[in-house]
């Protein structure tokens, strides 16, 4: 029994081509049993996220299996797929590799990312409760989930923000403690202002505040995200309630300064101010950093952090493939392979 994966993600296709094979929750199980219908397909799982569309399965003629998965995958869109870009096609040695590298996160487009992991346990359970799963894939994807478990107790590959977001969380975390007390105001509605608010919101923050010179767009936003949306010409006013300011306007000068934070700390010498400027130019007024209780951060700063934490995962890919390693030797005894296939992953379908 060989295990086989065809697939392709944000490293070979781009979003436009990889929608075109998405397997939507809703046609997981009508898939599923199309797909292990095919000749030469024993078991099958279909893995399909934002930024892949992979489909595993056990088969005793793995030529013929890769046909039909190539047939599927033909179908599902009404493209040929080719082979090696935007498709990989996996057999042996190099599929159980590969998936013990994405659930790991080792292949994700942030290193070390952890929501790949119940992605693939939820397409597992799909397949499992669609009865397209036996011996074999039951084993391969319980020993992908022990592999993942081991990479992140044992190493640091998950440590370290990596994100603006991230590192906003992780920096308000260490002013505030807890963050449950804390209120947000967002200064300008931009992508990259509204990405750090959620991270803040994951983390429970009490509520947050919308303003943005487009007041219908401060409303949107707000209501996207559960707030309130005040009026531009507002913020001033209440800056004294909020502990955790992110600033991105798109104005030619300083937004905030230090005379308007100044008196607002002076009245609250026991409560902290955290200041995001994730704006260029810059929003807020460098000096008012150098008010007592105040911590401002502009985007460079939080940049160069989140590059720190990537550097410390990337360290951590050698010591992850490693445990890997022993784990690809290990299920492959388990399958009674005569000799390991290579490592290396993509290879044409005549070779399999």
């Amino acid at each position: 029994m060989q295990i086989l994966c065809l697939g392709l993600s944000h490293r070979t296709a781009a979003v436009d081509v990889r929608e075109q094979f998405a397997v939507p929750e809703a046609e997981l199980a009508p898939a599923l049993a199309r797909l292990g219908a095919l000749p030469g397909i024993a078991e099958a799982v279909i893995v399909s996220t934002c930024n892949r569309v992979e489909f595993y399965a056990a088969a005793t003629d793995p030529e013929r299996a890769m046909c039909s998965l190539l047939q599927f995958a033909t179908e599902r869109s009404g493209v040929t797929p080719t082979i090696p870009e935007p498709f990989f096609a996996h057999h042996g040695t190099a599929s159980i590799e590969h998936l013990f590298r994405v659930v790991s996160g080792l292949e994700s487009m942030v290193i070390g990312e952890t929501e790949i992991l119940g992605q693939v346990k939820k397409a597992y359970a799909a397949a499992a409760a669609a009865g397209s799963t036996s011996r074999n894939l039951n084993k391969f994807f319980q020993r992908a989930f022990n592999v993942a478990k081991e990479v992140r107790t044992r190493t640091s590959i998950t440590r370290g923000p990596v994100s603006v977001g991230s590192v906003t969380v992780d920096l308000a975390e260490k002013i505030f403690g807890k963050l449950s007390s804390c209120h947000v105001m967002i200064l300008g509605a931009g992508e990259t202002s509204e990405l750090t608010a959620r991270a803040l919101l994951s983390r429970g923050v009490k509520s947050i505040f919308v303003a943005n010179r487009t007041h219908e767009r401060a409303v949107a936003l707000a209501e996207e995200m559960g707030g309130e949306a005040i009026l531009f010409e507002e913020c001033d006013s209440r800056y004294h309630e909020i502990d955790i300011l992110i600033s991105s306007t798109a104005a030619p000068h300083y937004v905030v300064t230090r005379d308007k934070i100044g008196p607002v700390m002076k009245a609250r010498p026991d409560r902290p101010l955290f200041l995001i400027d994730l704006a260029v130019p810059r929003d807020v007024e460098p000096s008012v950093n150098e008010i007592e209780g105040a911590f401002l951060y502009d985007i460079d700063s939080l940049r160069m952090i989140a590059q720190q934490g990537m550097e410390v995962r990337k360290q951590e890919v050698l010591h992850c493939e490693q445990l890997i390693a022993r784990h690809i030797d290990e299920f492959h005894q388990w399958l009674g392979a005569a000799r390991p296939e290579p490592p290396s992953g993509q290879i044409p379908v005549s070779d399999s």
